[in-house]
């Protein structure tokens, strides 16, 4: 792994915080802040999007595993905003700028990444969790459009979305990997419903989604007929990459330094606890195990080389991650740990409550902890599928 720092990359780092005191701090400052236009200069500077076209919208910059690295750890020294987030411009941009077709890119990938186009994922089905390929979802071409007939559920933010991409079944006859395709969907159209999940904290951002007699126009199609399963793997890899982020890591870990010298244990803050310095020291070792990990990956991926077996673990990592940190913030809080944010107008050390709850959900998201694990035993060691029906 090669990461050290040229005097071109400590350049670079002085030209960001140059750019970011006077296209943001000094705004910010002076209460005149326009985030939109302060990502687009962004864009125009090559510090955002750096790997998407600018035709589509992107900055288009050459890969540097390290200018990434620096542009991340500026742009959150100065609590700049980034890239938007979410699953538009973290799981379908890059599914489409690999597998779509021109027009879809020209059409759905700069507004996504202006968020002024919000999507959901059609993915998950009742029966059809982790066992994704058994989705019964039906689509069918009729006249130039796919009717679609079925149902999705554990949807994010499915009502306030513009778009879907979803797959849907539309070889029926074929081996269930074989009969999938994978569909763009306008959620304004006729026939659709969603219907909102109550979860146990009090929100409603998962929902059912039902999907009646639903038309498409036959070209909203991301790769071939029947190949959704192929494209279906690349978005996995984006999500799994998206949820195993270690600038997620990073901020969460930072939040909980803050919360143990904030809150007091036997009269003092919290960090002066040796048990607790101890449960912070450790998990300050897992961040950097889990950032150095991630350099390699750039490093290889930047010299055109596989990323390896590694990627694989990252999604694992971070979620467990995630619950070892929620953990330890509802140790310290105590009672507070149990007060509910929703609704609340003043949330304050309670929002750990619903760190605690996503991290449960990360568990389960983009493949649960068990399928992963499954994954690299097998994909990643080599070792022998589990035979079915084995005790």
């Amino acid at each position: 792994m090669e990461m050290s720092a040229t005097r071109d990359h400590q350049q670079y780092r002085q030209d960001i915080r140059a750019f970011l005191d006077l296209e943001w701090a000094k705004p910010r400052a002076s209460g005149d802040v326009d985030i939109a236009a302060f990502r687009t200069k962004a864009i125009d500077a090559g510090y955002l999007y750096r790997g998407i076209p600018r035709r589509f919208g992107g900055s288009e910059q050459p890969a540097d595993s390290l200018k990434a690295r620096i542009i991340a750890e500026e742009f959150a020294r100065a609590k700049a905003p980034g890239e938007v987030k979410g699953v538009g411009t973290q799981m379908l941009v890059p599914t489409l700028l690999e597998c779509g077709a021109e027009w879809q890119k020209e059409k759905f990938v700069r507004k996504t990444l202006t968020g002024e186009y919000k999507w959901c994922q059609g993915y998950s089905e009742p029966g059809s969790g982790s066992d994704l390929a058994s989705l019964r979802t039906r689509g069918e071409l009729v006249d130039g459009e796919w009717v679609i007939n079925g149902q999705k559920v554990w949807t994010s933010y499915a009502g306030t979305s513009d778009y879907m991409f979803a797959l849907v079944r539309t070889e029926p006859d074929a081996p269930k990997h074989e009969g999938i395709s994978y569909l763009l969907i306008d959620m304004k159209s006729p026939g659709i419903q969603v219907r909102p999940l109550k979860q146990i904290n009090g929100g409603e951002e998962f929902n059912e989604v039902f999907l009646t007699d639903v038309r498409t126009p036959a070209d909203w199609i991301v790769g071939e007929r029947g190949k959704g399963w192929a494209v279906s793997k690349s978005l996995l890899k984006h999500e799994r990459n998206m949820i195993g982020g270690v600038d997620r890591s990073d901020s969460l870990f930072k939040s909980l330094l803050s919360l143990a010298r904030r809150v007091e244990r036997g009269g003092k803050p919290s960090i002066e606890d040796p048990w607790v310095r101890d449960r912070l020291a450790a998990l300050k070792a897992r961040l950097e195990v889990m950032r150095h990990i991630s350099l390699v990956q750039f490093t290889r991926e930047a010299n055109g080389a596989p990323a390896g077996r590694t990627q694989m673990m990252n999604k694992l990592y971070q979620s467990n991650y995630a619950g070892e940190v929620a953990n330890l913030a509802v140790e310290l809080l105590g009672d507070d740990a149990l007060l509910s944010p929703i609704g609340n107008r003043d949330v304050g050390n309670e929002r750990w409550l619903m760190q605690y709850m996503n991290s449960l959900a990360a568990a389960i998201a983009g493949g649960t902890s068990n399928i992963q694990r499954n994954i690299i035993a097998e994909r990643g060691l080599g070792l022998p599928r589990e035979k079915e029906g084995a005790a």
